[in-house]
C-alpha cells in the first residue's frame, strides 16, 4: 500500500470515527410548567444564587439553549428559555449528573430545556406554540449532533387541578400529546418519565391520579408527593429539586436496565 492510499484510509477510518463519536451524546427533553424550568432557591421573584453540588456543571453536561446552540449547561438551567419568570434550581441539572456519577457508558449527555410556566396541558397540545417549540427543539437537538434522546422529563399539571372540567380532562389530553409528539419526532417508543404532583390546589387528586396511571406504553411515573414545598405550597425547594433529579435518575436506569 502506498503512502497516498494509507493517508486515504486514515482520513476515512477518522471520519468514521468523528461520525460515531458524535453519536454518543444523549439527549434528553425538558418539558412541563414552572417545577420542570425549576424554581428552587428563589424568593419572592429573587433566585438566592446558591448551586448546590449535585447541580455544578460539568463539561459533559450541555444544554441547548435558546439560539439551538450547544453551550456547557449552568443552572438556572431554564433561564433563557423561561424568561418571563426568575428561575433557579429545577431537576435538570442533578437528573444528569446523577446519571453520569452513576454509569461510565453513557458520554455526553445534552439537555434541551423546553418548560415554561403556568401552562396547561391543553396548551401543549399538538398546533400549539408550546408544542411546536418542544418538538422543533427536539429535531434541532438531535440533527446537530446526531445525538440519540434517549426520554422526555414531563413535570406539569398544577394549573390543571383548579377547575373539576380540566382535572378530568388532563389523562386523555396528557395521552394524546404523549402520542403527538412520539409521532412528530420519529420515536414511537420515545420514554416519559413523568412526575406525579407534589401540590395543587382543588382537584389535585384527580389530576395524580391519571399521571400514576397513564395507560400508555413506555411512561414512567415517579411519586413528587411528600418533597418539601417551598413557603408557597407549590414550588419545590432547591433540595427537593436535587432528590427529584435523583429520583428520575434512577427511574431511567432502571428502565434501561429492564429493557436491555
Amino acid at each position: 500500500m502506498d503512502k497516498s492510499m494509507a493517508m486515504l484510509m486514515i482520513m476515512v477510518l477518522s471520519y468514521f470515527t468523528a461520525i460515531a463519536n458524535s453519536q454518543v451524546k444523549n439527549i434528553f427533553l425538558l418539558a412541563g410548567q414552572s417545577n420542570m424550568s425549576g424554581l428552587g432557591g428563589v424568593v419572592n421573584n429573587t433566585w438566592d444564587g446558591i448551586v448546590p453540588p449535585e447541580c455544578s456543571p460539568n463539561p459533559a453536561i450541555l444544554k441547548l439553549d435558546a439560539k439551538l446552540q450547544w453551550v456547557e449547561a449552568t443552572e438556572p438551567l431554564h433561564a433563557d428559555i423561561d424568561a418571563n419568570v426568575t428561575c433557579g434550581i429545577g431537576p435538570g441539572m442533578p437528573f444528569a449528573n446523577s446519571l453520569l456519577n452513576k454509569t461510565s457508558f453513557l458520554g455526553e449527555v445534552g439537555l434541551v430545556p423546553c418548560a415554561m410556566a403556568g401552562n396547561r396541558i391543553s396548551q401543549w397540545q399538538k398546533g400549539t406554540f408550546l408544542y411546536n417549540q418542544l418538538v422543533m427543539r427536539a429535531k434541532a437537538a438531535a440533527v446537530q449532533e446526531c445525538g440519540v434522546t434517549r426520554a422526555m422529563l414531563w413535570y406539569q399539571g398544577e394549573s390543571d387541578t383548579t377547575l373539576l372540567s380540566n382535572a378530568n380532562a388532563y389523562k386523555g389530553k396528557m395521552q394524546q400529546f404523549f402520542t403527538d409528539l412520539r409521532s412528530d419526532v420519529g420515536i414511537p417508543d420515545l420514554l416519559i418519565i413523568q412526575v406525579a404532583l407534589a401540590s395543587g390546589t382543588n382537584y389535585t387528586d384527580i389530576v395524580r391520579e391519571a399521571q400514576l396511571n397513564p395507560d400508555l406504553a413506555n411512561v414512567v411515573t415517579v411519586d413528587a408527593r411528600g418533597l418539601e414545598l417551598h413557603k408557597d405550597n407549590l414550588h419545590l425547594t432547591a433540595s427537593s429539586q436535587v432528590l427529584l433529579g435523583h429520583m428520575m435518575a434512577d427511574a431511567y436506569l432502571q428502565t434501561i436496565s429492564t429493557t436491555s
